[in-house]
């Protein structure tokens, strides 16, 4: 079956603009309710949390994305028998993973104290509560987690996010009744599992009524098994790296710095995935598509649809990265209402934007590489970024002055970034799947949006700082300012692209 790869990536595209929308909104009001309702120490257990239990995710170990990929095929060959295999297997992993990620979170449990540097909230019960945020993890897992494969392998990851929408909306009202009326942590985590268990209901229900011919049943060929264990470990390498690099930063800075310092950088690391956010989901919304097309069309069809993917994701990049340049500190002043505590100095929200474009250009690179399953081919690079990026956080965190410390952690993350993943992952990409000239071509592209985004960035800067009001007006202007300025900058060099690929996704 050939997926109709513009139809269900605008479906998928409108989609995540509401997502991006609410999943945007609504945790930065949860945030907000958190400083104002409870404390930032709250906030900072809540995200040292949930970076441990990021940690516990790996055992899920790559592969709900690797038999996802691997589903891409037989949807694309009408392959019922196998696709079915393929879903049994699947939620046959899951239920061990969510078993396995209770269990071990259990060994955690007096360990928990050593993690924090500093005191905690008097009222809570550092156990209990990670009790119940660890079971949410598992549950997520045992709980009809595995129907949304059914969704990204037909294209049509609309249909979950729409879900994902409700539920989070649910969630939040709920949870915000709850947090004003009374003030207990606990009733609010209850919400959490409450509203975890209602999304996967609520897949389930919808993916038996979409495609109710697709079933867990039957079993996979055991050169298939093997297959799969062959690229999970390489996943799980990736997973590795992941983790460390995004959930070891909180445990650091918590063990170093203590909650607030935790707090601080979940909080600019919250404004900076707002923008992903964006970013972000236009990969989403193509991954299925681009899963479909390495199997319909030739590889040098293939390769321009990427250049013009990536042009099209580039140009949000560099206006994204514009506008987190220009408003990053006027945001944090009115937001956290100038807490000491919660706001850092200019170079924090700098490194910030480095690391976001270092990251977000490289994501479509990245989705054509989980499409075509080439996870084994770099399988080393984030295991040995992620140790470079440890050895580089402890390093930082101990030798940098008390007030950069903070920045020591981004910085480190930014150089194994840069002088690790980048050029593998491209080697490995090119490599295996496109040519040498191919290559060169899409690397010089990326030379020239650097170029444009440097000017574009820099230039929306100074524009906005040169606005003097302060308060919530000042950051209305200052925003309005660099809209404009980023907008009208970045119109001569993408303004024709941007045209046609909306004229084909809003007017097919």
């Amino acid at each position: 079956m050939k997926i109709d790869f513009i139809r269900n990536t605008k479906r998928i595209i409108l989609s995540n603009l509401a997502s991006t929308s609410i999943k945007t909104l609504i945790p930065f009001f949860r945030k907000t309710v958190f400083m104002w309702v409870l404390g930032s120490e709250y906030l900072g257990l809540n995200g040292l949390f949930y970076s441990i239990l990021g940690t516990l995710m790996l055992a899920e170990m790559g592969f709900g994305k690797a038999i996802g990929c691997y589903m891409y095929k037989p949807v694309a060959e009408d392959n019922l028998k196998l696709l079915c295999a393929y879903l049994r297997f699947y939620r046959n992993i899951y239920r061990c993973v969510g078993t396995f990620i209770f269990i071990s979170g259990l060994c955690l449990l007096p360990f928990l104290k050593h993690l924090i540097h500093g005191h905690v909230p008097a009222d809570i019960n550092l156990h209990l509560l990670y009790l119940m945020l660890l079971t949410n993890t598992a549950i997520g897992y045992v709980f009809f987690a595995y129907r949304g494969a059914i969704f990204g392998s037909h294209h049509r990851n609309d249909i979950p996010t729409y879900i994902g929408i409700f539920t989070t909306i649910v969630e939040f009202v709920a949870g915000c009744i709850v947090l004003f009326v009374t003030h207990n942590y606990y009733f609010y985590v209850f919400v959490l599992i409450a509203s975890t268990l209602l999304n996967n209901l609520l897949v389930f229900i919808a993916s038996r009524r979409f495609y109710p011919h697709i079933v867990p049943a039957g079993s996979l060929p055991k050169d298939e098994v093997k297959r799969i264990i062959s690229d999970v470990k390489a996943i799980v390498m990736h997973k590795f790296g992941g983790v460390v690099n995004s959930s070891f930063d909180n445990v650091i800075i918590s063990a170093f710095l203590g909650l607030s310092a935790v707090a601080a950088f979940n909080n600019y690391n919250h404004i900076m995935s707002a923008v992903v956010g964006i970013t972000g989901g236009l990969v989403y919304s193509m991954q299925g598509g681009f899963g479909n097309k390495i199997y319909t069309v030739s590889r040098e069809e293939t390769f321009q649809l990427l250049l013009k993917a990536n042009r099209m994701l580039i140009c949000l990049i560099i206006w994204g990265a514009a506008m987190l340049l220009a408003l990053y500190q006027p945001f944090m002043m009115v937001w956290t209402r100038r807490d000491p505590t919660l706001i850092r100095h200019f170079l924090t929200a700098f490194l910030m934007v480095i690391w976001f474009y270092e990251r977000q250009s490289r994501e479509t690179l990245r989705m054509f590489k989980d499409a075509a399953s080439l996870w084994r081919a770099d399988r080393w690079k984030p295991v040995l970024a992620a140790i470079a990026n440890l050895a580089m956080n402890v390093t930082f965190v101990k030798t940098f002055p008390d007030e950069y410390k903070l920045d020591g952690v981004i910085l480190s993350t930014i150089i194994s970034d840069v002088i690790i993943q980048m050029p593998w992952e491209s080697f490995a990409v090119f490599s295996a799947f496109f040519t040498h000239k191919e290559a060169l071509s899409y690397w010089k592209r990326q030379v020239l949006y650097l170029t444009i985004a440097l000017l574009v960035c820099s230039l929306t800067w100074f524009a906005a700082n040169a606005i003097q009001l302060q308060g919530l007006p000042g950051l209305a202007a200052k925003g309005a300012t660099a809209f404009a300025v980023s907008v009208l900058l970045l119109a001569p060099f993408f303004f024709q692209d941007l045209k046609t690929i909306l004229n084909k996704v809003f007017h097919r």
